[in-house]
């Protein structure tokens, strides 16, 4: 972990759960500062930063501000000095994240770097044509569309898919079922005494048939050619409905519901902490948004500025 000192102020009005009336202050401030509420390590080290102006990135020459997204490395900061995410008690994600990058995206504009430096042993970004080979029963590719399902749902529809649906999906509410193996898993987890290790990865195998996500980096204009590859047909895709964007860039006739990619990567592993893994979210995915949500909030204060605001 980081060695910053400490948490932002964590904000008991966060957006989950507002407890305001919609016409209040606090709603108007809250609009227009949707990352409040975040549990995020201290910014002091981007200030610095800020303040100390562009640096060359030492692998490309580039001119860069706090990190390179060309070689997704750190320019003006050290590793030391900012969170990695690191959550499970082996220090990783519980599932790897690959991340398709379209070949006309603009470097400049994607945040799917955010998520490569913030845990890199768990990120892998690819350019478009280069995708790599997956196991369809133990993947998900992260995008809106017919036949989408939401994370709640998505752990049963893999299983039911790996067993070619050969078993009735309505012997038993998936829910009810799913949240019966967390348990036991944590269970075990919690005691080691009470089972082998042998019993212990039997039970991860069974709450965690998921092993990769897939998210697409790309404009919305630009997703259909990467999604309709035939190398992507037949995962499960799964869509985060109920999930908005704060993006600063936004995409005319796009619905707000398409996220930016570091959205999209801190809401699927939010939700899925929640609903799959059974337990309460204390934060622990919140500082995959730490650049982002630095930069949302140095372009906002542009804005309001400029009397763009």
């Amino acid at each position: 972990m980081s060695s910053l000192d400490g948490y932002q102020r964590f904000y008991s009005g966060c957006r989950d759960k507002p407890t305001v009336t919609d016409d209040s202050p606090d709603v108007r401030e809250l609009a227009k500062q949707p990352l409040l509420g975040l549990k995020l390590a201290s910014h002091a080290v981007l200030d610095t930063a800020q303040e100390r102006g562009r640096l060359k990135c030492s692998k490309c020459g580039g001119s860069r501000m706090f990190f390179c997204y060309t070689c997704c490395s750190l320019v003006g900061v050290n590793m030391q000095e900012i969170p990695v995410i690191k959550i499970l008690c082996c220090g990783q994600l519980p599932v790897k994240i690959d991340i398709i990058k379209h070949p006309n995206e603009t470097d400049g504009k994607s945040t799917a770097v955010h998520a490569k430096i913030l845990s890199p042993n768990d990120v892998t970004m690819y350019t478009y044509p280069c995708i790599p080979e997956f196991e369809k029963d133990k993947v998900v590719l992260v995008f809106p569309g017919p036949g989408a399902v939401s994370v709640q749902d998505m752990i049963q529809c893999l299983r039911d898919g790996s067993k070619n649906r050969l078993e009735d999906p309505f012997d038993e509410p998936c829910l009810k079922r799913l949240k019966s193996e967390v348990q036991t898993a944590t269970h075990i987890a919690k005691d080691p005494q009470s089972g082998t290790q042998g019993e212990a990865k039997s039970s991860e195998s069974r709450v965690y048939p998921l092993q990769r996500v897939v998210f697409i980096d790309s404009t919305w204009n630009q997703t259909n050619k990467i999604s309709t590859d035939e190398r992507l047909q037949g995962l499960l895709k799964v869509e985060l409905k109920t999930r908005k964007t704060c993006f600063w860039r936004s995409q005319k006739g796009k619905p707000d519901t398409y996220l930016a990619t570091i959205e999209a990567i801190y809401y699927f592993l939010k939700d899925f902490h929640q609903h799959c893994l059974g337990q309460e979210y204390s934060g622990e995915y919140d500082n995959l948004l730490f650049f982002y949500s630095y930069l949302h909030s140095l372009i906002n204060k542009a804005k309001t500025s400029a009397g763009k605001c």
